[in-house]
């Protein structure tokens, strides 16, 4: 029977996402402009957030990009922000865009090294702990200084292909990979064993991308977000977050060597010996099938992986302008020339970029309505380590519920917002001319959060010395807080895949069925790291800056 348009136009609604979350977004639609118009912009603007953040918690009803963009086009139709606003707030960030968009594409173009190196890993290694313990190492280190999401896509790819050949070889050479019932019942228990082993392993190189995605710039989004606004570059940033980020390194790799050791929270499955003999035998094949033409694209993949560390460990370009010289280095060298072939490598990126421009545009109406003033404020009226450890506890609630770039970039726009008016408060600014001009509490701030310029620049000389000191002191307490934003966004947020962007693409991809990967599985495999890399944050957090004055004065001791 034929649909009529309005039945048509009901259904092409978010297409086949559940009617109830159909009705729900439908809901909140028109409940906003009336709560616009009976109790105001304030409230209706945390109703919108609250809205916002149910979107990302239902990634996996619907993709957020469709529902939360709808809601920030309305936001700005009854007037809680205004285009310009978002606009502002998405040039602000162009680097972060240019991130997303050439240099998930260029790591797009290295997946036969990254392929062929996890291959080696689970063919060559026996014991499970070791290879646990590489998984989670090499998912670390690669997304410290490439892209999580290319990372795990990489790690998947190679457990499809793998699973794919043994079903195949379980099976009699057919059937549906989700489907057992081909599948020859004296391998079935060996299939579901390897099912686990897959899972385990797919977690700890998960996990891996985010104990690596926390240490650098590159990491992650927000991650270069917070240092474009910080005025960091590479190295200064993994020396900023390295007080938390390194004790949280080690300890999630005693985690992953502990649940498999005592077969901790589903951990602990082992490779069947003629799942493993398949596998061996399958990987043989697939050397001796790559020729001099494969070798040498391995090669020249290595050599653009060294290029791009030292790229970016001397900051020698913008990170997106490295990735698209990646890009150039690897389609000419590599002889891929078509256009459809370079395109395949930007689908990824581009609707999570889509998607960070509609993060701006809420962000947008929390600037525009000062919606975190209040909270920011009370956070603030706290005193050194209380200070930081509440910043990072709200960061890592907020970061399980909701996604982590979101919320990174509201904590650190408002923490911003309320140094530069402190900045106005301080004796001497707006008083004192600085090029021609007064120096005011914005132009000081850009000149203490720019890369190039020394915070005892001349700027600061001319004010008085109590102002001088008072300013130092802020902005060390300032630089503290953007690193608690970055460590508590990327460490508790390993608890749901809402939170990570690696958890949600593992979740979502077609290895996630076939391994019996479901939501709730993975956040009781994530529970343990959840809970070890959790705490030893916030005890790093708490230790803060005792760290720093220590290795302060190693270097000056050292010089």
């Amino acid at each position: 029977m034929p649909y009529t348009i309005s039945q048509a136009l009901q259904r092409n609604l978010l297409g086949n996402a559940p009617n109830w979350y159909k009705l729900t977004i439908i809901g909140f639609l028109v409940l906003n402009p009336i709560l616009m118009l009976s109790v105001g912009p304030f409230i209706t603007g945390w109703v919108l957030i609250a809205e916002f953040i149910f979107t990302l918690a239902m990634a996996l009803k619907c993709y957020p990009l469709p529902a939360g963009g709808l809601l920030a086009i309305e936001a700005v139709f009854i007037g809680l922000t205004h285009s310009e606003t978002v606009y502002h707030e998405a040039l602000n960030n162009f680097e972060v865009i240019l991130l997303l968009i050439f240099m998930v594409a260029g790591i797009y173009f290295m997946q036969d090294l990254l392929r062929f190196a996890f291959t080696k890993i689970l063919t060559k290694i026996q014991s499970k702990i070791y290879i646990s313990l590489l998984f989670s190492f090499t998912g670390a280190f690669l997304s410290a200084f490439l892209d999580a999401l290319t990372v795990t896509a990489v790690i998947i790819a190679v457990a499809y292909g793998f699973y794919s050949v043994y079903h195949k070889y379980a099976s009699g050479g057919g059937g549906n990979l989700s489907n057992d019932d081909t599948v020859k019942d004296m391998v079935r228990d060996d299939l579901k064993q390897f099912r686990g082993y897959l899972r385990n392993l797919m977690m700890h190189g998960a996990v891996g991308t985010a104990l690596g995605g926390v240490c650098t710039l590159v990491g992650e989004p927000q991650n270069l977000l917070i240092g474009a606004k910080m005025g960091w570059h590479f190295p200064e940033f993994f020396i900023k977050v390295a007080p938390i980020s390194m004790p949280v390194l080690i300890t999630g790799l005693l985690t992953c060597i502990i649940v498999e050791r005592f077969h901790l929270f589903g951990y602990g499955y082992q490779i069947p010996g003629n799942v493993k003999s398949v596998l061996i035998e399958e990987a043989a094949k697939s050397d001796a099938a790559m020729g001099a033409t494969g070798k040498a694209k391995l090669l020249i993949q290595a050599c653009a992986a060294v290029w791009l560390i030292i790229a970016l460990a001397f900051h020698l370009a913008a990170v997106g302008l490295v990735g698209l010289s990646v890009i150039v280095l690897l389609t000419a060298l590599c002889g891929v020339t078509e256009e459809h072939q370079i395109g395949k490598a930007f689908e990824e990126a581009l609707p999570f970029t889509a998607l960070l421009v509609v993060f701006f545009a809420i962000v947008a109406v929390i600037h525009d309505q000062h919606l975190f003033k209040g909270i920011i404020d009370y956070v603030l009226r706290m005193e050194g380590r209380q200070q930081l450890v509440a910043y990072y506890s709200a960061n890592g609630v907020l970061s399980m519920i909701s996604d982590n770039v979101f919320v990174a970039t509201v904590y650190i726009n408002e923490t911003k917002a309320y140094f530069i008016n402190w900045l106005g408060t301080i004796d001497g600014v707006g008083e004192v001319m600085w090029e021609g001009a007064k120096l005011t509490k914005e132009s000081l701030m850009a000149i203490l959060t720019d890369p190039n310029v020394d915070r005892s620049a001349e700027a600061l000389a001319l004010l008085p010395a109590a102002s001088q000191e008072a300013i130092v002191h802020g902005m060390e307490q300032f630089d503290n807080l953007a690193v608690a934003i970055n460590t508590g966004t990327n460490i508790p947020s390993v608890a749901t895949p809402n939170g990570q962007a690696a958890f949600l693409f593992l979740l979502t991809s077609a290895l996630a069925p076939v391994i019996r990967l479901s939501y709730m599985r993975m956040v009781v495999l994530a529970l343990p790291y959840t809970i070890t890399m959790s705490i030893a944050g916030f005890i790093a957090t708490w230790y803060m800056p005792e760290v720093e004055h220590w290795l302060l004065s190693l270097l000056v001791a050292a010089h």
